[in-house]
């Protein structure tokens, strides 16, 4: 048994803290509620900012590393990036975030 929590419940964490701090946020996949990997899409005013997911340093600490094409990709880019992770990972959750800070939001939350 893991004493980490359902993916959905994580999601629905991050997507009410965000929203509730005025910021959007919304799931563009569902993956599997129970132990589904998350990525996360960066906005700030509408502006990519890059993608994280969960992962673990050196130390075994848990920690957001970076994923995906950097901070000037298009919308494109960004779009087909997740998809084709989807394809290869179709438990995965795809979040999107648009708000001040979101890196700070999504840690916060799912770490």
């Amino acid at each position: 048994m893991s004493d980490r929590l359902p993916t959905n419940l994580l999601v629905s964490a991050l997507l009410r803290r965000v929203n509730d701090a005025g910021g959007m946020a919304m799931v563009l996949a569902k993956g599997d509620a129970q132990a589904g990997s998350i990525l996360v899409i960066l906005n700030d005013k509408g502006r990519f900012i890059g993608m994280v997911e969960p992962g673990r340093d050196l130390e075994g600490h848990a920690v957001l590393v970076p994923a995906g094409p950097g901070d000037t990709a298009s919308p494109g880019e960004v779009t087909a990036y997740w998809q084709r992770r989807r394809t290869r990972d179709p438990d995965m959750w795809v979040v999107d975030l648009d708000i001040p800070f979101a890196q700070r939001f999504a840690a916060e939350t799912i770490l």
